[in-house]
């Protein structure tokens, strides 16, 4: 269950009578708990509690109801419960069906309420469903409530309208909500004279069966089209529609066809219309309200959207901070002051994937913050704002999430008038909404940034959707403080290389100028590529968050050559964080976030977690480091290593291959075929299994081959395969139907390393084969190889190389011979050096052979990896870290900054020669 699913349940609930037997199943059940964990709570031995009418839940909650008067008495004796700390509950609940108070035995927080309004409290116990964003769902419990009975409502309407959910209608139904919205707002803080106008107009005036409802709304939508002037109360507006005010803005514009509603439909909107709208958070309401517009996204209400400090993770070092920072320095000098409120007054902040405006609204509620505070200590704290919504400026795709980033920020700067303004002001500044649009609905990617957010003209042509209102041809808005800085941010779509639509495709193509390498790119790097062509129109900055891909692997030579060449900086950077929202929704995502200057800083800040670095300069892999991103290498960049070669492939159809059982009955029945089959390894081989086989034949061993039946038979099911195949290279492949198509194997000792692995173990998976095994192409090989460099292969200096150069395979580590061994900065080793790393890659293998049969992914699993294991590794890492800075890393962070630091040398040397 998902937060508002679980609003939802609990709210049924309190609204049920009490009933002392059921309640704490019933309880539980509203938090997710299936059927039959509560049959067996029920009727097994699974309830444990010590307490009279008491149940508890191992590792969850223990609850109890009492007598009357009884509950704090109760509280205390479940919290003294020897069985509450045996089976390490972490809430405490009891109620008698009047009062209800319960614990967080983890932090002490408690909640004493009347029974019928615990469910104002549900995100208090979210965790009891496995969800991880307790605090957030908190702290904007009313959001969540809104958007579940939005929800019931919306789909409600849906299930008696189906002409309303069609994609014809889509946009139709959207902008009914958005108005529904407004009023239920508007009602509850006074901008429509009258407590709860909106719903209890309906209320009174339509028939109880819902016959009329939707005629009732459509005439009040009508009557806030309507100026007060032109207004004829009983003729061209039914008297009891009067009362609500001119609205404009376009939002009542336009058609005010209603759906029809049900009678469940109309309970449904006079429930919503109870609740107190003024709680309203238009910093992620927006993103929950576009989810109940959207059937993908229904399933998890409320689950995406973005944290505010996820937002200030974003705007804070883009320019948050420096203002900030400014506001302190100038004091209370009157000058500095009115300098600073112009300046602010002059920015402009522009999302080109704004969704439902969340950064938008941030940064607008932020600014206002910061301008208070000027005008208090200038001594005017109720002057009016002069920071204009119309200088927040979005681009979004979905004409629904365009249409409420809009509304999020009316409701924003309403918000904060009444915060600084007071009610009064708030209400007299507020009504009529402007006509002005500064939101456009587009693809991103193919409109022109400087048409809708120009860095030095005074109007903006757009010709996308007018929001709230009809298509038209141009409309053109002034910026009211010309001339200020630009900020660019966002979130944009995280989609890979391998997961975008032909159109997607297309709009990448178009930003690389058709190279062939943005096939390889992330549509993350499309903003980024429209980003830089902004600032070259002026000087400015921007920052995206990104999924972590962008600073690894190819593309950081595809995307930063591009930005460098333009002569951009990166000013500030998060290093990869998991931006997660549920726990039990739990889409991960590892992120970054950049930010980029036309000018060069004098400094950069680097941000691990909740630490802050202040470094000269940050590389495109976000570490401490020159601008310079690494190119692939067909030799490796220190002479002393032996080249990596990928692995042999059949391209057989299976007929050269063997199973092990196949292999051992050819062997009995055949015993001269035995030195035609060897060993066959890939990555998943050499992890996980070593169960195969395969048969190989030099053109010397043909006769023999040819002599044993079933041999023969399968060179020529090889024969037809590739005679056959679509491919001209496989058909080229036919002549030689007894070999692999593609050869690398050399008949020596050889270093196998995995193509891709699992990127939750310490080191790479590698290993030392004989020269009785091949390698295939799903892994790499060295042949001939020193026994030190599987020593380099098996440190945590190289696999911290690869997670930052190789990339990764959604997120799987993914090895590169050209980028990952040939461009290793390995320092000269002495013949000490050799032979102290060579002892040690036999320790290691000795470890492994103590352990044997187990595998490399029995012995690398990081909770169960042996211990004689874990220090030949250790012992390993030291040895070599001694050899680049004479003692061991304090982190990975230090590491790659002594690696591109020493890959920066070496690749000017060779450069000199």
């Amino acid at each position: 269950m998902n937060a508002v699913e679980i609003e939802e349940a609990v709210s049924l609930l309190s609204e049920q009578s009490f009933d002392p037997a059921e309640f704490p199943y019933a309880f539980l059940e509203a938090f997710g708990n299936k059927s039959t964990t509560i049959k067996r709570l029920k009727t097994g031995n699974n309830n444990k509690s010590d307490i009279e009418g008491g149940v508890l839940q191992h590792n969850n909650i223990h609850i109890a109801v009492c007598d009357e008067g009884k509950v704090l008495e109760t509280l205390t004796a479940l919290k003294e419960s020897p069985a509450t700390a045996k089976a390490k509950a972490k809430f405490i609940l009891a109620t008698d069906g009047k009062d209800f108070q319960a614990e967080d035995l983890n932090s002490g927080e408690t909640v004493v309420c009347d029974y019928p309004s615990f469910h104002d409290h549900f995100g208090f116990f979210l965790s009891l469903a496995g969800i991880s964003t307790v605090k957030q769902i908190r702290e904007n419990a009313f959001d969540i409530k809104a958007t579940s009975r939005l929800n019931k409502l919306y789909i409600e309407l849906l299930r008696h309208n189906p002409d309303w959910a069609t994609a014809e209608k889509r946009h139709d139904m959207n902008h009914f909500l958005a108005r529904l919205i407004f009023c239920f707002f508007a009602e509850d803080t006074d901008i429509f004279h009258g407590d709860g106008l909106f719903t209890s107009t309906i209320q009174q005036m339509s028939a109880s069966n819902a016959s009329d409802t939707h005629e009732i709304i459509s005439e009040i939508f009508r009557a806030m089209d309507i100026k007060a002037e032109d207004r004829k109360p009983g003729e061209n507006v039914k008297n009891w529609a009067n009362t609500f005010p001119y609205v404009n803005g376009d939002l009542f514009s336009g058609s005010t066809e209603t759906p029809r509603f049900t009678k469940i439909a109309r309970s449904y909107l006079l429930h919503v219309g109870g609740l107190d709208w003024k709680k309203i958070n238009p910093d992620i309401f927006g993103s929950m309200i576009q989810a109940v517009a959207d059937e993908d996204e229904r399933g998890a209400l409320g689950m995406h959207y973005t944290s505010v400090p996820n937002i200030l993770k974003v705007l804070n070092p883009l320019f948050l901070d420096e203002l900030r920072t400014e506001l302190e320095k100038v004091g209370n000098s009157a000058n500095k002051l009115l300098n600073l409120r112009e300046r602010i007054a002059r920015i402009r902040v522009f999302d080109p994937a704004c969704g439902s405006g969340n950064f938008l609204v941030i940064a607008y509620k932020e600014l206002r913050k910061i301008e208070y505070e000027i005008n208090e200590r200038l001594s005017e704290a109720d002057r009016l704002t002069e920071i204009p919504l119309t200088n927040f400026r979005g681009i979004e795709l979905r004409d629904f999430s365009a249409e409420i980033a809009r509304l999020a920020l009316i409701i924003a700067e309403y918000q904060s008038n009444v915060l600084y303004l007071g009610p009064k002001q708030a209400r007299a500044e507020f009504l009529p909404l402007n006509e002005e649009n500064w939101i456009t609905q587009g693809n991103a990617l193919t409109i022109d940034w400087l048409e809708i957010c120009p860095p030095t003209s005074t109007e903006v042509r757009l010709y996308e959707y007018d929001l709230f209102s009809t298509l038209k041809n141009q409309a053109e808005i002034d910026f009211k403080n010309e001339g200020g800085e630009t900020y660019i941010c966002g979130n944009p779509q995280f989609k890979g290389a391998r997961k975008q639509s032909k159109s997607q495709k297309r709009d990448l193509a178009t930003l690389f100028d058709s190279h062939n390498d943005y096939k390889d790119c992330d549509y993350v790097t499309g903003w980024f590529l429209k980003a830089a062509s902004f600032l070259r129109h002026c000087d400015g900055r921007f920052a995206f968050v990104s999924t972590s891909s962008i600073c690894q692997g190819e593309q950081v030579a595809h995307l930063w050559s591009r930005l460098y060449s333009q002569k951009l900086h990166i000013v500030f950077a998060h290093q990869g964080f998991k931006w997660k929202n549920n726990a039990a929704n739990n889409a991960v995502v590892h992120c970054v976030i950049v930010g980029v200057s036309k000018s060069e800083p004098s400094q950069c800040l680097l941000y691990s977690d909740d630490h802050k670095r202040i470094v000269s300069s940050i590389s495109p892999y976000l570490v401490p480091g020159p601008e310079l991103y690494v190119n692939s290498r067909d030799t490796p960049l220190n002479i002393d290593l032996n080249p990596v070669v990928m692995g042999s492939m059949a391209r057989d159809n299976g007929r050269l291959i063997l199973k092990q059982d196949e292999a051992t009955d050819l062997e009995v029945t055949y015993p001269e075929i035995k030195p035609l089959i060897k060993g066959l390894l890939g990555s998943q081989e050499l992890i996980h299994h070593r169960n195969r086989r395969c048969i190989w034949i030099e053109d010397d061993k043909l006769d023999i081959a040819e002599s044993i039946p079933p041999v023969k038979q399968r060179i020529k099911e090889v024969k037809e395969f590739r005679s056959l195949s679509s491919a001209k290279t496989t058909r080229g492949y036919a002549s030689i139907p007894h070999k692999f198509a593609q050869r690398a194997h050399k008949n020596s000792v050889s270093i196998i390393i995995a193509a891709t692995s699992s990127e939750n173990r310490f080191y790479l998976p590698a290993d030392l084969l004989d020269s009785n095994s091949i390698i295939t192409n799903a892994a790499y090989a060295i042949y001939n190889p020193a026994i030190w460099e599987l020593a380099i292969i098996l440190s945590k200096l190289h696999i911290v190389w690869v997670e930052s150069v190789c990339g990764k395979l959604e997120t799987r580590l993914r090895y590169s011979a050209t980028l990952g061994w040939h461009t290793y900065p390995l320092p000269l080793l002495t013949q000490k050096n050799k032979e102290d790393l060579t002892a040690c890659a036999e320790e290691i293998l000795i470890a492994r052979e103590r352990h044997f049969p187990a595998t490399i992914a029995d012995l690398y699993d990081p909770n169960k990896m042996p211990e004689d294991l874990q220090q030949a590794h250790k012992r390993n890492d030291e040895v070599l870290e001694r050899i680049y800075i004479g003692r061991r890393f304090k982190n990975d962070t230090e590491r790659l900054e002594k690696l591109f630091e020493l890959y920066t040398k070496m690749t000017a040397k060779e450069k000199v020669r």
